[in-house]
């Protein structure tokens, strides 16, 4: 067991995983009952506390959905932000 490499480095920083360090690893099924319960599901996403954000419908021009999705995933987060700026101005 001494001759383990360390999975992070000085600064915390997970490393790269190689084959050998998946090898060591534990299924679920052989984990207790308990944690297995407190583990989510590959893909599953865990129940939002405290909803911040409201579900709307929303109609934007061609031009500003083109604009903000050719910068790539996170597009909407993006819209948010710059109405929240353009808000902050106007108080």
């Amino acid at each position: 067991m001494a001759n383990r490499k360390s999975l992070t480095d000085a600064t915390g920083k997970v490393r790269e995983l190689q084959s050998a360090d998946l090898v060591r690893g534990t299924r679920l099924s052989g984990l207790p009952k308990s944690l297995q319960n407190k583990l989510r599901k590959v893909g599953e996403r865990g129940p939002q506390i405290a909803p911040t954000k409201q579900l709307v419908s929303l109609r934007l021009s061609p031009e500003v959905l083109a604009h903000y999705k050719a910068s790539g995933p996170g597009w909407q987060t993006r819209i948010d932000q710059t109405l929240k700026r353009v808000v902050a101005r106007t108080r």
